[in-house]
């Protein structure tokens, strides 16, 4: 497989051909029309960019327009003037500058586009410095002349496979992978332009978003693999019969991790769960903070995030609270001595809850004697709040000191257990310990 690529001499060499052999007004002209390009093009790009202001609901990149608008609208210009010059003298030195702007260009758009496709982290960083060094790279040996050769060499170096001893080389390997890394990038970067969007609709429900565009990235990268694999020259049957039977080994090893995915997308669907409930799973409460393909994260009272797997929230009881009412019942129990006024503590444990600030008046708080101990009488506060995400052991704390001050003025008592201790003496004890032991 070879691959014909006629540059000529280098453009470097053309270059300094150029600047020795013609007049300097010859190659200053070039200069010229690459300087008032590249001006021309920031004046413009700069004041499209402050006429049109960044929308909140479409980001398409990572920083500024204004980082890819200008080398856009320079090379472009540049592009344009060493075209119009080609019709009347040599553009050696515009070649390689318009050469340099591709490059400057394409860096300038990679990070852009991956700055928003990749999460920040060490990855991405990795991933944007194999794109400066691949662009740069490319930018030498095109304009040392040396990019023919390197092309040449990779083609002509490889291996063969199958019974038809197909060959592939270096210089294939190299673009596809190529190609499947724009294409992913691509994907990836589409679907986050398309979850920005989505995610910033208002009127519609936020667990509808997360499942528009949890589908659209699925949907995106396995459309992106199968439109670059061919591209590549790889066969797209024999990949699904080898997917096909990693699929069925995965299947039987990794069925909790498939059933957490599928339970995931139920739970989305169904809307059962969204975000900002509280619910109670696994013994657990909190408020839902993310839901995710594999887990849900909840939130509790201390602070303390639980990935629950999605498997548990079809499985097992999930004990909502606010699926169809944020309000919640808090109860306080209180135990008062049976010499004490039972009506007037019920009325203090009332009077108790009104004062409180996060209890709610419908439904309205209620007092009642729950059972009768060997200890005294059980009486029972029931007060409602509005807000479930509040945790119920602070309530209960400040209404628990509210109801000690009343009882204490009141002069109800609070009892608390009693352990007599008697000791009867026998006619043997009151014996001596001589006459005892004999």
């Amino acid at each position: 497989m070879a691959l014909n690529l006629d540059l000529g001499p280098s453009p470097l060499a053309r270059v300094l051909d150029a600047i020795e052999d013609t007049p300097p007004q010859a190659w200053l002209l070039d200069l010229a029309v690459a300087a008032g390009g590249i001006v021309l093009g920031w004046l413009i790009a700069r004041a499209l960019c402050d006429r049109i202001p960044a929308s909140r609901r479409w980001i398409f990149g990572k920083g500024e327009f204004s980082n890819v608008a200008i080398p856009l609208f320079a090379l472009a210009f540049v592009w344009t003037g060493k075209h119009v010059l080609s019709n009347f003298q040599d553009v050696d030195v515009l070649e390689i500058l318009d050469s340099i702007l591709i490059a400057y260009t394409a860096i300038r758009l990679g990070v852009y586009i991956l700055g928003h496709a990749i999460p920040e982290g060490g990855f991405q960083r990795l991933v944007l410095r194999v794109v400066w060094v691949a662009a740069l790279a490319g930018v030498v040996l095109y304009v040392t002349g040396l990019l023919p050769d390197t092309l040449g060499f990779l083609d002509s170096h490889g291996f063969t496979y199958g019974r038809d001893k197909h060959e592939i080389t270096l210089l294939d390997l190299a673009k596809g992978t190529a190609a499947i890394f724009i294409a992913v990038v691509l994907a990836l970067w589409l679907s986050r332009v398309t979850e920005g969007r989505v995610m910033a609709a208002a009127s519609m429900d936020e667990t509808t978003r997360i499942v528009i565009t949890k589908a659209v990235r699925i949907v995106v990268v396995m459309l992106a693999f199968f439109i670059v694999l061919p591209m590549a020259g790889i066969d797209i049957t024999t990949v699904s019969v080898f997917s096909g039977a990693v699929g069925v080994g995965l299947g039987f090893g990794m069925q909790k991790i498939a059933s957490n995915y599928v339970a995931g997308f139920i739970v989305l669907l169904e809307r059962s769960l969204r975000i900002g409930d509280v619910v109670t799973v696994d013994g657990r409460k909190g408020e839902v903070r993310a839901i995710e393909t594999r887990y849900t994260v909840i939130k509790g009272a201390d602070g303390v995030e639980a990935m629950i797997p999605n498997e548990k929230l079809i499985g097992e009881t999930v004990q909502h609270h606010t699926y169809s009412d944020p309000k919640v019942s808090v109860v306080i129990g209180v135990t008062i001595a049976y010499d004490s006024d039972v009506e007037k503590a019920c009325t203090l444990l009332l009077e108790s809850a009104k004062r409180h600030r996060k209890v709610i008046t419908d439904p309205t708080s209620s007092a009642r004697i729950k059972q009768l101990t060997d200890r005294g009488v059980d009486l029972e506060l029931t007060v409602w709040i509005d807000d479930p995400k509040l945790a119920d052991s602070e309530i209960r704390s400040e209404l628990l000191l509210e109801i000690i001050r009343d009882f204490r003025a009141a002069r109800i008592e609070i009892p608390y257990p009693h352990r007599e201790v008697r000791l009867s003496t026998t006619p043997e004890m009151q014996k001596s310990p001589s006459q005892s032991i004999g």
